[in-house]
C-alpha cells in the first residue's frame, strides 16, 4: 500500500525530493493533485507505507539544510 508523504508545490521540488528518496533506495511515487498535469500544479509523494517513516526521516534532512 501507497502511503502520500508530502504534497510538494509543484512538479521540480517533487522531482527532487524523489531523486533522493531513489538515492536512499526508497521507492516514491509522484501524483498530481487535480486534474490537471502542469508543473505548477502540486503533486503528491507518494511511497510504500513500509517506507514511509524512513522517507519522511529523509524528507526532514532535506528540508532543514
Amino acid at each position: 500500500m501507497w502511503t502520500v508523504i508530502y504534497i510538494a508545490p509543484n512538479k521540480a521540488v517533487a522531482e527532487k525530493y524523489q531523486k533522493a528518496f531513489a538515492d536512499e533506495g526508497i521507492l516514491a511515487q509522484l501524483k498530481p493533485v487535480g486534474s490537471q498535469e502542469s508543473i505548477d500544479v502540486s503533486v503528491e509523494i507518494l511511497v510504500p507505507e513500509s517506507e514511509a517513516e524512513e522517507a519522511n526521516e529523509i524528507l526532514t534532512g532535506i528540508m532543514r539544510s
